[in-house]
């Protein structure tokens, strides 16, 4: 089982990328999970890392949906 460390979140402004690192461990494969956000894995096709493309937009909309449902529920209360 590969080590556990405490997750680090770095975002690269002028790319507009969030990463966060699971691990310190070498990435050999990725999967795209949607469009701009990548799962990054291990030799043992475990997960050490996110990576998130046009990250600011992903965080606003993603924002936004959250609490445009989380209002309509409470209309709906």
């Amino acid at each position: 089982m590969s080590e556990k460390k405490t997750p680090r979140m770095v975002y690269f402004e002028q790319e507009d990328i969030l990463h966060l690192a699971l691990s310190d461990e070498a990435e050999t494969g990725s999967v795209e999970i949607s469009p701009n956000i990548t799962a990054e894995l291990n030799h043992k096709g475990e997960l050490i890392g996110i990576e998130i493309l046009d990250a600011s937009t992903f965080l606003r909309d993603s924002l936004l949906e959250s609490v445009q449902a989380k209002v309509l529920q409470l209309s709906e209360a």
